[in-house]
């Protein structure tokens, strides 16, 4: 196909598909005969040139004895094509090789409709009418799940049958785009979400002063507010009206000291059970009513 658009491109085309007749040997001819086989002569030469550049050498040690850019041309044909059983095998193995295709995952767009076309531009070199909208239903049918919705929207809004393929292309190649987008965005957003649940379970950054704030995240003390005195500036653990003695017991080093606070409900429950770090700045269960009496006791209501 690109060897003949090219030599038609050079208006050498003819030498190709008709050739040019060689006089018989002595026979006498005009000057503007001699001329014209001459012109001729030399055309075959420059289309001569071009075919045995484009052939690989070991198909062209197999052609040399070809003379004219027909002979050469109608030998590839002949070697390539083959007869008319050996262009049904090949086109029925084509034919098959058409109808198992499918869109791998990841695959994008261009790649595939690349893929489909040269199959399909195969079988019609080996004389099978393929029509665009047979090509675009096959496209329609095998593309993978995530385009499910656009096909729908496609073969709702649109006449198939005069649907070109550049048209599909150019629609899918859009909706593809704003996957990317999307999952680009989502995947930004979930990094965020992430840094943000971190900050937030190890008590870093929060303004009403969450923990110590021994995470990787950055904050003005200034704006810290106490739960003792509520003032801005310091945390809990730090402010100065704060009754140390009231809050821990004294124990020896060796010592290990847990305090326990049960609260009666209805309901006996496991959760109900308390394990209390004195430390700890929040103190949090599954019940929401006994977390609200401890947060009471504990003076972080």
């Amino acid at each position: 196909m690109l060897m003949e658009n090219f030599l038609r491109s050079k208006e050498y085309w003819s030498l190709v598909e008709t050739g040019y007749v060689e006089p018989e040997s002595g026979t006498v001819l005009t000057e503007a005969q001699h001329k014209k086989l001459d012109e001729m002569k030399l055309k075959d030469l420059k289309v001569k040139n071009y075919l045995l550049q484009a052939i690989d050498r070991t198909i062209l040690e197999t052609i040399l004895q070809k003379n004219t850019s027909k002979q050469i041309w109608d030998s590839m044909k002949k070697k390539y094509e083959g007869n008319e059983r050996v262009k049904r095998s090949i086109l029925q193995a084509l034919r098959k090789e058409f109808e198992t295709l499918e869109m791998k995952s990841g695959e994008g767009v261009s790649d595939y409709l690349s893929r489909v076309m040269s199959v399909a531009n195969k079988m019609r070199v080996h004389g099978e009418q393929m029509r665009d909208v047979t090509i675009v239903e096959k496209i329609l049918r095998s593309l993978s799940d995530k385009f499910n919705y656009i096909v729908c929207s496609i073969e709702e809004s649109k006449d198939i049958d005069r649907l070109s393929i550049d048209e599909l292309q150019s629609s899918l190649i859009v909706h593809e785009q704003k996957f990317h987008r999307h999952k680009g965005e989502e995947q930004a957003l979930k990094v965020t979400h992430e840094e943000s649940t971190w900050g937030r379970g190890c008590g870093c950054g929060s303004f009403r002063g969450r923990g110590r704030g021994r995470g990787r995240q950055s904050f003005n003390k200034a704006i810290v507010e106490c739960y003792k005195c509520h003032k801005l500036g310091h945390f809990q653990y730090e402010c100065p009206s704060w009754d140390r003695e009231a809050n821990y017991a004294e124990v020896g080093e060796e010592e290990a000291m847990l305090l326990m606070s049960y609260v009666e409900t209805n309901e006996a429950k496991k959760e109900d059970v308390w394990f209390l770090d004195s430390g700890c700045s929040n103190h949090m269960c599954g019940d929401k009513l006994s977390s609200a009496t401890l947060q009471k006791a504990s003076g972080k209501w």
